[in-house]
């Protein structure tokens, strides 16, 4: 049996104002593609599907469009939600789901009906994301992080062994949204969904399996052996965080009684490119026609002095350049900035810039995570 193994689309993405959309829409008609060409039986996809839970019913049309071509091929698929999915929203799509040959499970019910599902070849067990307040009672959260790490992990490993418990004979497969423990981030996650202490080790895997589908995290990987588990990573490079060379796509899985696994990866440049220059204020006019030619999305970090009308008027003249950051000399007093001149996320930089730390990734994904909490 040959299926195709998807994860984190994120349909309704914005990356600094700018829709993505298109772009995944693009990436899911190659997807369309190699399930024609690699003459795929089957389909599954392992969460957030959508970027947030309200997203528009154009967004949502192109979701419905990929899953009714699967239809009209006589393709079944298997779909659990994710942590960006509005959850009540598919659980309510389900039973339409349902007539197209899609089952779709949106929320963890742990009953026999619900969660696993048969098949003449033998069964897929659901496991959608699972928040940690539904895991670990509210009087546990003052206890310490180790503490924490290891009621979740618990609490994880009873419910997966719960559902190996039922698999039953012939092939065993599990969709699950979660990180494993030691999983190598891409990047633009969601860092509180993303910490050891809502990791679950990978010895957790139950071996009654033949593969693990898992998403949630953005970089393609493999994380497991025994069972054989993998990540597909998403379907394009989402945002500045993630690492420009990961890799990331889709992955073809074959499955044979008696055998292990065999995985394909296939790892796609979908998408535009995302890259972050950091460029000296004195090289800039020698590399503007550089960055003009860039095909994708630009990040710009200058380093030294460069005037609000300067940074506003490259911002207009490069339609590829979404973020400008400026980086002052040590040596050069701190600027006084306001919010007209920056937005949130380079206000935040900059304060932290001040107190001589370092805006990491990780952490601007917490603050970027916190403040789009806030807006919604």
């Amino acid at each position: 049996m040959r299926l195709l193994h998807t994860a984190d689309w994120h349909l309704g993405r914005l990356l600094k104002g700018r829709e993505r959309t298109p772009e995944i829409a693009q990436a899911l008609e190659e997807l369309k593609g190699l399930i024609r060409s690699e003459r795929i039986e089957g389909v599954l996809v392992s969460g957030d599907l959508f970027d947030r839970p309200q997203i528009s019913g154009e967004v949502e049309q192109i979701a419905y469009d990929f899953f009714l071509d699967l239809w009209a091929r006589g393709i079944p698929a298997w779909v659990i939600a994710g942590n960006h999915d509005g959850r009540e929203h598919l659980a309510a799509l389900a039973p339409l789901f349902a007539l197209a040959g899609i089952t779709m499970r949106a929320e963890l019910a742990l009953k026999e009906e619900v969660d696993l599902v048969r098949a003449p070849w033998g069964s897929v067990a659901h496991l959608p994301f699972l928040s940690e307040r539904r895991l670990i009672r509210a009087e546990h959260a003052a206890e310490s992080q180790e503490t924490w790490r290891g009621r979740y992990a618990d609490g994880m490993r009873r419910i997966l062994a719960y559902l190996a418990q039922r698999s039953g004979p012939g092939l065993g497969l599990l969709l699950a949204h979660f990180m494993v423990e030691g999983s190598r981030l891409g990047g633009g996650e969601y860092q509180f969904y993303c910490s050891n202490s809502y990791a679950v080790p990978a010895e957790a895997l139950p071996l009654a399996f033949h593969y693990v589908a898992l998403g949630h995290i953005h970089r393609q990987q493999q994380v497991s052996e025994a069972p054989v588990a993998w990540y597909p990573g998403s379907l394009i490079q989402l945002d500045f965080g993630e690492g420009e060379e990961a890799p990331r796509g889709a992955l073809i899985v074959e499955l044979e009684p008696g055998h292990p696994p065999r995985v394909h990866p296939i790892a796609a440049r979908w998408g535009k490119p995302l890259r972050t220059w950091r460029l000296g204020a004195e090289e800039l006019e020698g590399r503007l026609e550089e960055l003009r030619r860039f095909p994708g999305w630009s990040r710009l970090i200058v380093e030294g002095a460069l005037s609000p009308e300067r940074r506003e008027r490259m911002l207009k003249e490069l339609p590829g350049l979404l973020d400008l950051q400026i980086l002052a000399h040590p040596s050069s007093p701190s600027p006084v900035l306001s919010l007209r001149e920056l937005g949130w996320e380079e206000l935040y930089q900059t304060f932290l810039r001040q107190q001589g730390r370092e805006a990491s990734p990780e952490l601007l994904a917490a603050f970027r995570e916190a403040y789009e909490a806030q807006e919604l």
